[in-house]
């Protein structure tokens, strides 16, 4: 029995061979959007204070006297001068992808981004601090700014005063939600990718 062919073979054959590497094409161009949408949920939940709809806890007044003190009047938590928001980064390199702090960040001043990250992100342990005459001055001027002054203070004569960053997590709470829906956001890139349909 004799088979005959029918069709254009040749353009059939570059189709298949083109296949796999027009589908792994597909893939990384699909993460790195996935990639990028979510550092821009991570940059819009510190921009709105509330990452992954959770709400970031406010600045404490002596936090907010200090801005004032140095001519600073936001109220915003994490974004004094928005370094750390603008250090959030996208590095994809094939099937993977890093959304988060690097490591090289710093900050105008020259302080590493991913040490402030982490203390935000986590909270610190109580710090503390043998307080100098010019500190003490500079708490009373504080105390005074924040409309504190007068009232009992914890620890008041010892001669230090103890400090504790609380957590502000920013990172994880915009992961957990954007990790939802993330299988099948994934594919439909994909599809559009290859040409078969997908958000538009």
């Amino acid at each position: 029995m004799a088979v005959s062919r029918t069709g254009d073979w040749a353009r059939a054959r570059q189709l298949l061979t083109a296949g796999s590497s027009r589908i792994e094409g597909a893939l990384q161009t699909a993460l790195r959007r996935e990639a990028h949408a979510l550092r821009k949920e991570v940059v819009q939940g510190l921009t709105q204070q509330a990452p992954g709809g959770e709400s970031l806890r406010p600045p404490s007044p002596l936090t907010l006297a200090a801005r004032q003190l140095a001519g600073f009047n936001g109220t915003k938590a994490l974004l004094v001068s928005g370094a750390l928001r603008n250090s959030i980064s996208v590095v994809a390199e094939g099937d993977e992808a890093f959304i988060g702090v690097s490591r090289t960040a710093k900050s105008p001043d020259g302080e590493s981004l991913v040490d402030v990250a982490q203390l935000q992100e986590y909270g610190g342990p109580p710090v503390v601090i043998p307080m100098t005459p010019k500190m003490r001055r500079f708490l009373f001027a504080l105390l005074r700014q924040a409309g504190l002054a007068g009232q009992p203070r914890s620890g008041g004569g010892r001669g230090v005063i103890v400090t504790q960053t609380p957590a502000r997590p920013f990172l994880r709470p915009a992961f957990a939600r954007f990790r939802q829906g993330a299988s099948r956001r994934f594919l439909a890139r994909v599809a559009k990718e290859l040409g078969l349909g997908g958000p538009g």
